[in-house]
């Protein structure tokens, strides 16, 4: 039996009745009596309760409510919270379960022709796949070749006869949810590589799948959040067909939540699980596609499922991003030095320029800013590659300057930004601090910038800048 679970996610799980006509599920379930049990069901990844009953003393119990439950695949939960057994929940809500759990593979349904369905089909599947594991054991341990390849031919037609299953299943009955259910979590077979022109077009199993990954599948139907496979399944098309840069990424979910905008669950799902990973994103440069969710969904009217803090945090966020995406000219900055004498970034001439905004007190800094003097003089010092370390706390202007002392950090530009500046700058009305305009809510943050002052990188290890800069050199 499997644990109940749940999982966080920045923002929260929503669940949505589909209607008034409601539902009413009869259970019978031995030898629990005068306990409550749950009823669950998928929420993506995740695993969330729908509902709940009381078991009297003949262990019989229902679960009733007068809105309709998302069609989809749930579970019966018992009081100790683990998954007992999954059955089906279509749109015809009132049937009735018995069970034992002392024999969990003879549950019986009655009402509910989709179950019955389900279980035919899971028989005879699952015999199949006991039937195939045995083969892969065997082949595990094949002692000859001829063995190996008897198995191997083996496998194959065992693996023929199921998928074979599940399309006769699927033909026969194309409105059942279990056929809607195997269209979801089917994976197109990858074709062999043609010959076009003489030539192999290695490519073409890429783009094949790629192209038909989808098939069957409508990003506006709420039935996909309420199974374990359509979440896995969309993660990994992003990783394994979707390229890395922030376009790609940007066209792929634009069409899923254009799609998916009619769909009351589907939709916020998709654009909050979008918003979640992108927010702060694994690879640098793709928060540009978090600043494309705000502007093109967020930004118009997208927001009636957050709270205030939820709307107020992403606003911000967008807001920080904005000024500072890859490609954008770097904002302006205009600082002091240590002798105070007063510049601005852009008129300093180099063929790359590296910005490191950090705090005298922060602990991390201590060591990575000395890290940056360490590498800028072995590899950068003699390149025409221009460093400016700013200090983002102007209350600690003593520890900023001895620290700068003892670690001798003489051969690139300190400055900080005067407390006259900042006040100008809100008293003008301008919207956004320098905090804000670099996005530096941790420290150090770094951003490497070209003779044009365009950011080309950030966000990245000192390691990573360097070796950024040198292969970009040898270019």
């Amino acid at each position: 039996m499997k644990k109940i679970f749940t999982a966080c996610l920045l923002f929260p799980v929503l669940l949505f009745a589909q209607s008034n006509l409601g539902h009413g599920i009869q259970i019978t379930l031995k030898p629990f009596q005068d306990t409550k049990i749950y009823l669950a069901t998928n929420y993506g990844n995740n695993k969330v309760f729908a509902d709940s009953c009381i078991l009297n003393q003949n262990s019989e119990g229902i679960f009733k409510s007068n809105v309709k439950l998302t069609p989809g695949i749930y579970f019966i939960v018992s009081p100790r919270m683990s998954i007992l057994f999954d059955f089906l929940v279509d749109d015809k809500q009132h049937f009735k379960i018995v069970a034992d759990t002392q024999d969990l593979k003879k549950i019986s349904f009655t009402g509910s022709k989709d179950n019955e369905l389900f279980q035919s089909y899971s028989k005879n599947v699952n015999d199949l796949f006991v039937q195939l594991n045995a083969i892969e054991q065997d082949y595990k341990v094949a002692k000859t070749a001829k063995d190996s390849t008897k198995l191997k031919e083996a496998y194959i037609i065992k693996d023929k006869e199921i998928k074979q299953k599940r399309k006769a299943f699927i033909q026969e009955n194309p409105n059942a949810l279990m056929s809607f259910l195997l269209n979801t979590m089917e994976i197109p077979e990858t074709p062999s590589i043609p010959i076009v022109n003489g030539k192999a077009d290695s490519l073409y199993p890429f783009r094949y799948v790629k192209e038909h990954y989808w098939d069957h599948v409508l990003f506006n139907d709420n039935r996909l959040l309420r199974t374990p496979f359509f979440e896995k399944k969309l993660d990994d098309y992003f990783n394994n067909f979707v390229a890395r840069d922030p376009d790609s990424i940007i066209n792929e979910v634009q069409y899923m939540l254009t799609v998916a905008k009619t769909g009351k669950e589907i939709y916020p799902f998709l654009l909050f699980k979008f918003t979640n990973k992108y927010i702060s994103p694994e690879f640098m440069g793709q928060d540009k596609v978090f600043v494309h969710l705000y502007q093109n969904f967020f930004a118009k009217g997208d927001t009636v499922l957050l709270n205030e803090d939820s709307k107020k945090s992403i606003r911000e966020r967008a807001f920080s991003l904005m000024a500072n995406q890859l490609g954008l000219p770097a904002p302006i900055l205009v600082l002091n030095d240590t002798d105070e004498k007063r510049f601005a970034l852009h008129n300093l001439k180099a063929t790359y320029t590296l910005i490191a905004f950090w705090d005298p007190t922060c602990s991390h800094c201590k060591i990575e800013i000395p890290k940056l003097d360490s590498m800028y003089k072995a590899a950068w010092m003699n390149k025409d590659i221009q460093v400016i370390a700013v200090n983002i706390n102007n209350k600690e202007k003593t520890a900023w300057k001895n620290f700068i002392k003892e670690n001798k950090l003489n051969k690139w530009i300190n400055a900080y930004q005067t407390d006259e500046d900042l006040n100008r700058e809100i008293k003008e009305g301008k919207p956004t601090t320098i905090r804000q305009l670099y996005d530096v809510y941790k420290t150090p943050t770094f951003y490497l910038l070209d003779k044009d002052k365009k950011i080309v990188a950030k966000n990245l290890s000192i390691e990573q800048f360097n070796d950024f800069i040198q292969s970009t050199l040898k270019k």
